[in-house]
């Protein structure tokens, strides 16, 4: 890490995002301080944290930015006829910290997680305030996968999510999308590029144009919480 990244005290403003690194793409500075009050501040001005536990922690805003709008989420035909079967059921925000837990888990091949005590405390606490909200799939009476996130406004930061059944997280996916785009949602912002992203509709854009977007959607008046989807069903 550069001697030049800038290290945050509590009362200290974000650098302007156009100061992060190239190289590790979108570095913008570190700290101690993950308050609610902080993370949200983080996300109006298109900031994110992500670090390891034991790390300080370090704020990023990458260029370019992976973004998905609602409406333009692909449904594969193995996700369409999961989807008919109807063999789940779609809940929001009743067992947000049962979600993020078990995103925190290690996927496969992976010896850790980024998602520790730390952030599981304040986005839980952010849950509690109103402003994170988790979609989760259930089969079977038991939570087989679901997702995370956090709303400002009529914008949606997508965190991370988890499946324990084939399919399950692209569910809640498909309904929060399906729900995000009656509400008049314009993006789902997520964060770091991927091929899976990619495959399901995301694509990158040009961290000036996300910031233009952002700015207008957390001006617009939030739905309220916790969160109920219109219909559960396709």
């Amino acid at each position: 890490m550069s001697n030049m990244l800038p290290w945050l005290k509590p009362e200290d403003p974000f650098p302007p995002v156009e100061m992060a690194l190239r190289e590790p793409n979108g570095l913008l500075c570190a700290g101690l301080d993950l308050s609610p009050e902080r993370i949200l501040d983080a996300y109006r001005h298109g900031i994110f944290p992500w670090f390891n536990p034991g790390e300080p922690v370090l704020w990023w805003s990458p260029d370019p930015r992976m973004v998905l709008a609602p409406a333009e989420l692909k449904v594969s035909r193995s996700l369409r006829q999961c989807i008919k079967r109807s063999e789940y059921e779609i809940r929001v925000d009743t067992s947000f910290r049962q979600v993020i837990q078990a995103c925190a888990v290690p996927r496969e091949g992976q010896s850790g997680t980024w998602i520790g005590q730390a952030m599981l405390d304040a986005y839980s606490r952010l849950h509690e305030m109103g402003h994170a909200h988790s979609v989760e799939t259930w089969m079977d009476g038991e939570l087989a996968g679901g997702l995370y996130g956090l709303a400002i406004g009529r914008m949606f930061y997508g965190e991370s999510m988890f499946s324990r059944r084939t399919d399950a997280s692209k569910l809640a996916l498909a309904h929060l999308c399906r729900q995000l785009d009656a509400w008049d949602f314009g993006l789902i912002d997520c964060q770091m590029e991927t091929a899976h992203l990619a495959s399901m509709g995301a694509r990158p854009i040009p961290r000036e144009v996300f910031i233009q977007e952002l700015k207008r959607l957390i001006k617009l008046k939030p739905v309220p919480s916790p969160w109920r989807f219109d219909d559960a069903s396709f």
